[in-house]
């Protein structure tokens, strides 16, 4: 690879690891090209997938400021999976795809430049997706609202029926009302 291509890959890569939400390091070695293919299909919108060169990858991880959290990571052959849509979708293909092709090892990876440990991805992937959990939390909410328009609707009603035992009680003591006084 000549000096400008180097130049124009780590230039690529940190601006990569700069505008992702987060990046997903892998090993891949034992996958063929086809595989990768359908990788990367299965990661669909949600990420790009990457094979990269571990020197170039470190100094695009130390420009990013990420070189503390990834810089570790870098030995073997390796792929970056970058986050462009959801983080937990990214995950999920990633984490399905290493069950059917136990050669995609999760490293570890970033997430909004925090450090993620292989486990901390699985566990993502195990979360529901956001539109779940966004329609959940709206559910919540109408329910609550719910809640608080029946207790508000039922203050009328209970001080009614106060107000008409009360009248009930001074007819039967023989008070015949606020009239009587």
């Amino acid at each position: 690879m000549a000096k400008a291509e180097k130049v124009a890959a780590v230039a690529e890569l940190t601006e990569q690891f700069q505008n992702s939400a987060g990046a997903v390091l892998t090993e891949y070695r034992g996958l063929s090209v086809a595989q990768l293919r359908e990788l990367r299909g299965a990661l669909g919108e949600a990420a790009t997938f990457t094979v990269v060169k571990n020197t170039l990858t470190k100094i695009a991880v130390e420009r990013a400021g990420l070189e503390k959290e990834l810089t570790p990571l870098l030995s073997g052959p390796s792929a970056v999976a970058f986050v462009t849509g959801d983080v937990v979708e990214t995950a999920k293909g990633l984490r399905d795809f290493s069950r059917a092709n136990p050669f995609l090892v999760i490293k570890g990876g970033v997430l909004d430049g925090k450090a993620l440990t292989p486990d901390e991805i699985t566990r993502l992937a195990d979360l529901e997706p956001r539109e779940v959990l966004l329609a959940r939390l709206a559910g919540a909410l109408k329910a609550t609202q719910s809640r608080a328009l029946g207790a508000l609707t039922a203050l009328p009603t209970q001080l009614a029926q106060l107000t008409e035992a009360l009248r009930v009680k001074r007819e039967a003591e023989g008070g015949g009302g606020p009239a009587g006084d």
